[in-house]
């Protein structure tokens, strides 16, 4: 009898201790997963949810390139990129005909201006040295407002709040901005092509037209005077002739 009860415990201990075994079967749980990579950004993707942005996305992937350019750079750049999107209601409030007045290189520079080869977070705008170099190479420069995390963003044309954040998470940042921002670099009105000195221009006109003014004027005093003497003498001819005859008789 006891050996059965021994049997028994012994049967019972090895059980339990297969059971708590780290490599024992029971004991093993199924293996997490690995995350899988997270994908590519698709920065449009990220335009589109936003809700706003259409017009802003047409330009960048229908009238330009711009769009393949940007997703490159986020999924390759070791800096990162910062864009700032203007919203629907900011393009209409364009003067009318501004876009169709661009060229596609300038739709491009456009674009491009709104894009900031690193990435940069809210509150490092703040803080940033200004101006800010873009892809386009003009620069922009960013004004913090007291005892907040705003900012102002200027272009010397134009100036808004950077007031939503779409995106913040490195190498992207995307901030909704109430304003297309115009570099005057683009807009500014052409030089004018070179033309004769004013003073040169101006002394030859002044020359000529001295010259034409009086011509007339002393053609008129010269015909006048003759015109005198003509009419005078007849009547010289008469008085001498009554002269001479109150003489005679």
């Amino acid at each position: 009898m006891a050996a059965s009860h021994f049997f028994l415990l012994a049967l019972v201990s090895s059980v339990v201790l297969v059971v708590l075994s780290p490599t024992g079967t029971l004991a093993q749980t199924p293996a997490t997963p690995a995350p899988s990579p997270a994908g590519p950004l698709n920065f449009t993707g990220i335009l589109a949810k936003g809700g706003q942005y259409t017009t802003f996305i047409h330009l960048l992937t229908v009238e330009t390139q711009v769009a393949k350019q940007i997703d490159n750079q986020i999924n390759t750049s070791t800096e990162g990129l910062t864009v700032f999107a203007p919203t629907d209601n900011a393009f209409n409030n364009l003067k009318a005909g501004t876009l169709n007045s661009l060229t596609t290189e300038k739709q491009v520079q456009l674009l491009l201006y709104h894009v900031l080869p690193k990435f940069y977070s809210l509150q490092s705008l703040v803080t940033v040295s200004n101006p800010v170099r873009t892809q386009a190479n003009y620069g922009l420069n960013f004004t913090g407002l007291a005892n907040t995390n705003q900012v102002n963003v200027s272009t010397g044309l134009v100036e808004t709040l950077v007031n939503n954040a779409l995106y913040e998470k490195s190498p992207l940042a995307v901030y909704q901005v109430d304003k297309v921002l115009i570099p005057p670099e683009l807009f500014e009105a052409p030089a004018p092509s070179g033309s004769p000195p004013t003073t040169s221009t101006g002394s030859s006109g002044s020359s000529n037209s001295t010259t034409t003014a009086k011509s007339p004027t002393s053609a008129q005093n010269t015909d006048s005077g003759a015109s005198g003497l003509k009419l005078m003498s007849p009547l010289v001819v008469g008085v001498v002739a009554t002269c001479m005859g109150m003489l005679i008789f």
